[in-house]
């Protein structure tokens, strides 16, 4: 909702849920800030059970669409400063989210009671409460450094599964005395947590529990809550709606959401999941090992405080520090211990701990009245942008008011969990491809996303290498086995045969020299089934080794249906019989005034590099002969064709989208560097005919002039076509004078200024056009290699916005019958399109059949 250009957004807690009413939240307020609520239901939550619940685009999903595991970015963490908004509050979530009714739920709290009592939510919040805040932190936070080293079980958590916010809630103490809670004279050992029954697919009864000691529970100085609000507002669904339990200086593991019942027992929790999560056992133990000598259930292994811990956010992963001049620089991060204890001391080296420095550390909150710090800090020291020329690496350790501090070393366990060994940063001489500066960039250990130049972490870097270096051994194919039991030879499969089989019915390919049914891998392969099936009825060993890693390989062996038989007297003649074919086609197809197609489907051919056009300073056309000046390419416009390489040793395979088309005989023209091409391709189709009514309107965002590619022939296209065509262009980085269009990000309002909203008749010439693109463009590296091997594929998609059934040849047919409706074709990076794009559109009323995302 919207007051004027004020943005409103109710409370969903209470619209959605029953909760008592809260006031809407007023964008520009303190409360607002505290919250940033999200108001649309993020489009990767639209086909599962968590489709009726707002999140943030922000996010990072850890563990695909479902169910969610997030943390925030690290420059969204800090940016919120000491208290982290829930929108972007990390989550971890074991399954979907209940929707729970406010009205209908209660917590019961039995066992060693006095007095059993089931509590509804109005009773509860009745009851005298606080408001403390705590830092909640994920025992799995950087994770994915070990995995960089090891893989464990658990998945890769970066540095940011840590927030910080405002709880409230009724002390767990009141509670269990409000109940009678028996002494431990009286046998009661242990307060025991569950969440819904059925929620979760492991356990007796498919919920998700756990337990403290008694004395922890009823301690006044731990703080525990069973708390209802966060920032001040009801709970939201992924944080625990309508109440959980908050324990502070615990792992998050700990803290059960959805609570529906408290129990006073003798004996710790017998939840499956507090026995088989949030433990951190021997280094020698693997799951194996774990599960037949029982360490899942031994008690010393147990993680309940959290330890101490730190991590930088600037320098963050990527960036680059100027050594332009010897400016100021503030490296900056945060810290935090568990079990109540205070931060004292945070320091980086740049010698490899040989001499530390101490910073300025920033403290928010003030101890309980019995001494405990339940949040983190932000730190932060200035230094001389030179001090880190003769520098390697930049560390970080902290220290609590127990002299702990940081090990040097990671000790690797097998759930990956409790990793707080000292924080290490590469650093790297860079030099701008641009303007020719220098400067220093900076590689974090292991980031969930790789940076802004493209570069992942330098752990993952080294789990890459060591990828590599290791030799796959061949699949253990499954031997073939008669009725009556007795093993028989392998089935000899020849290509031929193998080349029948290219459905989504019967899908096979060959690796090594074995022939594989993928069919029934269709449908869960993370690329989709497509990306399989434009490589079957072939050998795919290369495009196979370009692409999947040692463990993929192993796999193969449950597809394994027989061995390629070789076709000597086919293979004898093959080269000559191609080329002969080749040439009689050409001659053939000139004859009869039709240009020959050089591209076939499934079959590669190698093109020489006839020349390079430099487009920007860091960006080529490749022009590669076809092999005769009369031939065409013969690609559908808007697809790209696969480009391999052997490099260092390996395969690479790259997809890439024409410039040129088959009006451009004799050539193909690549640009190595974005993804422009796709909507040029479209603009070109389109504006070539004259008889097309179709108006385009181009918007184009870039970082700075001269990033923009193909500016020449767009803007010649758009003074050719006046009527037709126009281009609009924002930069982020724009010049300080003499730059008259956009400034900024692409935007909502700069959608809704140069395209439209949808509308039922086309627009009148003059008025906004009827299509409209939305391109901010990336590099992508480049080849200098003197010839090319391509072979021609369809756009591998997963997305319902993405072109499905349709190519774009049909969509400019269809754009050409005068189809009214406008459609937003976007190529650009994930962010952009994801975050701004689809949302305006959305807003401006596009449906979703009127989208198309490249």
């Amino acid at each position: 909702m919207a007051n004027g250009d004020v943005l409103e957004v109710p409370s969903y807690a209470h619209t959605l849920q029953g909760a008592p009413v809260e006031q809407p939240l007023v964008e520009g307020t303190e409360a607002f800030e505290l919250c940033c609520p999200p108001t649309q239901v993020d489009k990767k939550d639209a086909d599962t059970p968590d489709n009726w619940i707002r999140r943030d685009a922000r996010i990072q999903r850890l563990t695909g669409r479902h169910p969610l595991n997030c943390e925030p970015p690290m420059e969204d963490l800090m940016a919120a400063g000491f208290i982290t908004p829930p929108a972007i509050h990390y989550v971890r979530n074991h399954g979907a989210v209940p929707k729970i009714s406010w009205g209908d739920h209660a917590i019961t709290i039995s066992g060693l009671v006095g007095k059993p009592v089931t509590l509804t939510m109005d009773e509860i919040v009745a009851l005298p409460s606080v408001t403390i805040p705590i830092t909640l932190v994920c025992a799995g936070n950087r994770r994915k450094e070990e995995n960089m080293l090891k893989k464990s079980i658990g998945f890769n958590w970066g540095p940011c599964s840590t927030s910080c916010s405002y709880w409230t809630g009724v002390r767990l103490r009141d509670l269990l005395i409000y109940a009678g809670v028996k002494t431990p004279e009286e046998g009661a050992a242990f307060v025991c947590f569950g969440g819904p029954k059925g929620e979760l697919p492991k356990g007796k009864d498919g919920s998700y529990g756990t337990s403290l000691t008694l004395a922890k529970a009823m301690d006044a100085s731990s703080d525990v809550l069973i708390a209802y609000k966060q920032n001040h507002r009801w709970l939201t669904p992924d944080h625990g709606f309508p109440v959980r339990i908050v324990i502070p200086g615990f792992i998050g593991g700990r803290m059960v959401k959805w609570l529906t019942e408290i129990t006073v027992t003798a004996q710790e929790s017998d939840n499956f999941y507090h026995y088989h999560d949030n433990r951190v056992m021997p280094s020698h133990v693997d799951e194996t090992l774990a599960k037949e000598e029982g360490w899942w259930f031994k008690p010393d292994f147990i993680i309940n405080d959290l330890n101490i811990n730190s991590a930088v956010a600037r320098p963050w992963h990527d960036e680059v520090v100027s050594l332009k001049e010897n400016s100021p620089y503030t490296v900056k991060g945060y810290a935090y211990a568990g079990g109540g204890r205070k931060i004292i001391r945070v320091e980086i080296s740049l010698d490899d701990g040989v001499t530390w420095q101490s910073t300025e550390i920033r403290r928010f909150e003030k101890p309980n009245a019995y001494g405990k710090y339940w949040c983190w800090v932000h730190w932060d020291i200035v230094l001389p942008s030179f001090s880190f020329l003769r520098a390697k690496e930049l560390v970080l350790r902290a220290w609590d008011d127990s002299m702990n501090t940081q090990p040097d070393k990671m000790t690797w366990n097998l759930m990956g969990m409790m990793n707080n060994c000292l924080y290490r940063i590469k650093i790297h001489p860079h030099m701008d491809e641009t303007s020719g500066a220098l400067g220093l960039r900076f590689q974090h250990p292991a980031p969930v996303e790789p940076g802004v130049l493209g570069n992942v972490g330098w752990k993952e870097e080294e789990h890459l290498a060591r990828q590599a270096m290791e030799v796959a051994p061949p699949p253990v194919v499954k031997a073939v086995v008669a009725a009556d039991g007795t093993v028989v030879a392998n089935r000899k499969i020849t290509m031929e045969e193998v080349a029948q089989h290219t459905t989504e019915e019967s899908a096979w390919f060959v690796w090594d020299g074995k022939v594989y049914d993928a069919t029934p891998f269709l449908d869960e392969h993370p690329g989709g089934a497509e990306s399989i099936l434009i490589s079957t009825g072939m050998d795919a060993t290369d495009e196979f080794n370009a692409i999947h890693s040692s463990k993929a390989k192993k796999i193969l062996a449950e597809y394994y249906i027989g061995d390629l038989a070789e076709s000597v007297a086919v293979a004898a003649v093959a080269d000559k019989d191609v080329i002969m074919q080749a040439v009689m086609a050409a001659k053939e197809a000139i004859a009869s005034d039709e240009a020959p197609v050089a591209l076939q489907p499934r079959d590669r051919i190698k093109l020489p590099l006839i020349e390079k056009i430099e487009v920007s300073h860091n960006t080529r056309i490749f022009r590669f002969g076809l092999p005769t000046p009369q031939h065409r390419l013969g690609l559908p416009i808007g697809k790209h064709v696969f480009t391999y390489a052997s490099i260092n040793g390996e395969n690479v395979m790259r997809a890439y989208t024409p410039t040129s088309c088959d009006d451009d005989l004799g050539r193909l023209d690549l640009l190595m560097k974005v993804c422009i091409t796709p909507c040029y391709q479209v603009i070109k189709a389109v504006l070539k005919d004259a008889a097309d009514p179709t108006q385009l309107s181009l918007l184009y965002a870039n970082q700075t002039e001269a990033d923009i590619l193909l500016r020449e022939e767009l803007e010649e296209l758009a003074n050719n076509h006046p009527d037709r065509f126009r281009i609009y262009h924002t930069l982020s980085l724009p010049p300080a004078h003499g730059w008259e269009q956009g400034r900024g990000r692409m935007s909502e309002a700069m959608l809704r200024r140069h395209l439209w909203p949808a509308q039922s008749t086309p627009p009148a010439p003059g008025s906004p056009m009827s299509v409209g693109w939305s391109g901010l463009l990336q590099g992508a590296g480049s080849s200098s290699s003197g010839s090319l091997s391509l072979s021609a594929a369809g756009d591998r998609v997963g997305s319902a916005r993405m072109l499905q059934s349709h190519s774009l040849e049909e969509f400019t047919m269809e754009m050409a019958a005068g189809d009214p409706a406008p459609l937003a074709l976007m190529c650009g990076p994930k962010g952009m399109i994801e975050h701004v794009c689809i949302p305006a559109l959305t807003i401006m009323g596009y449906a979703e059949s009127m989208m198309v995302e490249f």
